[in-house]
């Protein structure tokens, strides 16, 4: 049987091939691979990740929504990083791989 060496360690390829398309569905939605694909480590992992793209997302829209001027100046900035973590997130999936996100990728919530 084939496993996927990552960051993290291996996955099934079985798994990773039956739910890549789960692990880009939690970049969006991160609950939906819980729901759907409870049992696949791999869509978990990327369900983790896409709930830190959230939660840092909120973080940074309430912190520096609360700054004047320069917090409003840095926000766009802000977001448009977390947009960019989405996409790597999600190429990442798409290609059946699990490398974690830049800054926030080692944190872990969901097991």
């Amino acid at each position: 049987m084939e496993t996927n060496q990552t960051a993290l360690g291996s996955y099934d390829a079985a798994d990773v091939q039956n739910n890549k398309w789960m692990a880009v569905i939690g970049y969006i939605l991160f609950f939906v691979p819980l729901l759907v694909a409870k049992d696949s480590r791999f869509a978990r992992y990327h369900a983790n990740q896409g709930l830190l793209l959230l939660l840092l997302s909120i973080a940074v829209n309430i912190v520096l929504g609360i700054i004047p001027l320069i917090g409003w100046l840095l926000l766009p900035i802000a977001n448009l990083l977390v947009l960019i973590f989405a996409i790597l997130g999600i190429v990442n999936a798409a290609q059946g791989q699990a490398k974690p996100l830049p800054l926030i990728g080692s944190v872990t919530i969901i097991k």
